[in-house]
């Protein structure tokens, strides 16, 4: 199973988040994706991620004597495991999370870039929500969260589709006693859409 420092590189992430949900890309598409990654950069690391099995060749064509390969994410592989997480430390936790938000920022940031952007036609949404949950009901949410996104995964660009980046992150707010007395147990977090203002 891959490692933590394997799959949350700045750049590594980038290419799997651009892979994931789009079927196959060539190199070129990516570059054209992601083009403040230099071309070699791009190659070292989509050979990296290759030859650990988080990515594989779907198809392999020839154009002026250099060889064309298309790739697509193995979705199995591109998972850090139970194990893996556990031994991380809390500095590696950071350092992860860092990662992840940069990248999240950028690909928001190359969304906004495009002249035919519209946030809130477009329905843009970034939520934040709380819950009470036990042990055994966190574990059903994600689950539940998961299959949701899974059940559409294998769509196909046709019929006017628009592909969406969908990205969430669980942290436990671990509060005190006497915040956990004076708490309601409402949902107190601030739902932000595209043209909304935060509370």
């Amino acid at each position: 199973m891959p490692t933590p420092n394997l799959l949350l590189h700045p750049v590594r992430m980038r290419i799997l988040q651009t892979l994931v949900g789009a079927d196959e890309l060539t190199t070129a598409q990516l570059r054209d994706r992601l083009p403040e990654v230099p071309p070699a950069t791009m190659y070292r690391h989509i050979a990296t991620l290759t030859q650990a099995g988080i990515l594989e060749v779907v198809h392999e064509r020839r154009i002026r004597g250099t060889v064309e390969r298309s790739y697509r994410v193995r979705q199995d592989k591109a998972l850090v495991d139970t194990d893996a997480r556990t031994a991380m430390t809390k500095d590696d936790h950071r350092q992860a999370f860092t990662v992840f938000t940069g990248a999240l920022m950028a690909d928001f940031d190359r969304y906004l870039s495009r002249d035919d952007t519209e946030p809130a036609r477009e329905g843009v949404v970034y939520r934040q929500g709380a819950v009470w949950l036990t042990e055994d009901e966190f574990a059903e949410l994600v689950e539940e969260i998961e299959a949701a996104v899974a059940r559409r995964a294998h769509a196909t660009p046709d019929d006017g589709r628009t592909r969406h980046i969908i990205s969430f992150v669980l942290v436990p707010d671990k509060a005190t006693a006497a915040d956990a007395e004076a708490d309601t147990g409402a949902d107190t977090g601030a739902d932000t859409e595209a043209g909304d203002s935060p509370s």
